[in-house]
């Protein structure tokens, strides 16, 4: 079976199929730092748990969806570039 891809075809490699490497790589040193931060100004697990969950779960979902399936660190680069500099990108 041959398979016929046009030269303007932008191939991406993804981690099963859904988010970036690179996204990956964003998502698991967020969860990383949530987890420490967790551990260590809480005790109870449920509490942890919760936290872990609702401090995660937004970013590893908008990294799925995103913006057009942009890669995380490009949205988050053109969001700091937007707020840095508000007087070029808006006119009356």
């Amino acid at each position: 079976m041959k398979f016929i891809f046009p030269q303007n075809y932008n191939f991406k490699n993804k981690l099963f199929g859904l988010i970036d490497y690179s996204t990956a790589i964003v998502n698991i040193i967020w969860w990383i730092f949530i987890f420490c931060l967790v551990n260590i100004f809480f005790t109870k697990f449920k509490l942890k748990l919760f936290l872990f969950i609702s401090l995660s779960f937004p970013l590893f979902l908008f990294s799925i969806v995103g913006f057009n399936h942009e890669n995380i660190l490009y949205v988050c680069y053109y969001i700091l570039k937007f707020y840095n500099n508000k007087k070029i990108y808006i006119y009356k």
